[in-house]
């Protein structure tokens, strides 16, 4: 029965191992992807705090003075006083300011219609420290490639079903891992330090894939969300939920956007409600009755996605509802756990380190694999 298990987790190995190897590779660099882009891009992230703030309101209108094009979605604040405001809007037909691009990254100026680009401005000066474009960063072509293969749609179906075969992989490995006696288990608990270039890869291919084996298989299981909608679907009807998020409150009644109050005084009222949140998102009205929509990550958030959103009445500024994440159905919060998980951040740094080791395990495997079996075709072929 174990030469049936074996072939499988050969053949699956040599189809999908190089995918799963740069998937891995790609994965490790992101799991510590917002650290480093704080540690390599200082001004765009903190500044000097200062006796002052201004509003949300002025900052706005500072980068529309600067960009006069610029359609505005969204700003969102930090309860961090260092850290900058990020505002996200569309750059419409026409040039932007090319003394808004910083020295970070890369400062983007000149952009085209419909261009997708957040602005870090300085809380208490108004200056903008750096427009920035997210699909020209170094971080993003990482994503393409971990996620897409830098093939669109036939991209994603790659990494789809190379993930599939990843965990017929593992649960292979670890029927071909399983001891019969208690001597072998020590065997394969621990690696033969002393030992040759063959046994230890062997070894390292086995013991450690044994003990990465449960990690490795939560982080594919997990990306499996984001490359077939009926796993999505799946995670609905397990769950017994429904699939359909609540909709959006609307504003009382449509009347005329200049009597609309500012995204200042929406953001009072929830920040009364909600004093200590690490940041508060603040969604601008789309339509005439739509309302403020504010995000938020409350101290005593899960994880990174449990955020709960409060509407504000965009003409009378009063509080229309909110929905918690603690409110939302099982379906729903299972999958706002994916994206902690599979990133490696729902238990903090130290999740994270046991996330990096992983996935660069992951890119090993399939080469110690390989090795493993050229030399084992090798010996036959001497023997034979």
């Amino acid at each position: 029965m174990k030469i049936f298990f074996r072939r499988i987790h050969l053949y699956l190995g040599i189809a999908a191992g190089l995918i799963i190897m740069i998937t891995c590779l790609t994965g490790a660099i992101l799991v510590y992807e917002k650290e480093l882009m704080k540690l390599f891009n200082h001004s765009r992230y903190y500044v000097a705090v200062q006796p002052n703030r201004l509003s949300t309101d002025s900052l706005i209108n500072r980068l529309k003075t600067q960009e006069p094009k610029a359609s505005v979605q969204s700003i969102k604040i930090y309860n961090n006083p260092e850290s900058t405001v990020e505002i996200a809007f569309t750059a419409q037909k026409g040039k932007g300011n090319k003394a808004a691009a910083g020295a970070g990254e890369k400062g983007k100026a000149g952009q085209t219609e419909g261009t997708r680009l957040t602005a870090f401005m300085n809380p208490y000066t108004g200056e903008v420290a750096e427009i920035y474009n997210h699909r020209e960063s170094f971080f993003y072509w990482v994503m393409d490639v971990h996620r897409w293969m830098l093939g669109g749609k036939i991209g994603k179906m790659v990494v789809g079903v190379a993930t599939i075969f990843f965990l017929i992989i593992i649960i292979t490995g670890i029927v071909l891992w399983w001891p019969r006696n208690k001597q072998i288990l020590k065997q394969r608990l621990k690696i033969k330090a002393d030992a040759g270039f063959k046994r230890l890869n062997h070894d390292y291919h086995v013991v450690l894939g044994f003990y990465s084996s449960i990690f490795l298989f939560v982080l594919a299981f997990t990306g499996l969300a984001w490359s077939f909608e009926w796993f999505n679907k799946g995670i609905y009807t397990v769950t017994r939920s429904t699939m359909e998020r609540a909709k959006p409150l609307k504003s009382a009644a449509s009347i005329d956007s200049l009597n609309r109050i500012g995204t200042e005084a929406a953001l009072s009222i929830v920040h009364s409600l909600a004093p200590t949140a690490h940041y508060y998102n603040i969604s601008l009205p789309k339509q005439a009755k739509d309302a403020y929509a504010i995000s938020l990550l409350s101290q005593q958030a899960e994880h990174e996605s449990a955020s709960d959103t409060y509407f504000v009445d965009a003409y009378k500024g009063n509080l229309l509802g909110k929905q918690l994440y603690t409110d939302k159905n099982l379906g729903q919060r299972v999958r706002a756990t994916f994206k902690p998980v599979h990133v490696a951040s729902i238990y903090g740094h130290t999740s994270k380190i046991v996330g990096v080791i992983v996935c660069l395990l992951g890119t090993f495997f399939p080469a110690s694999g390989i090795i493993m079996w050229w030399n084992r075709t090798r010996k036959k072929r001497k023997t034979a």
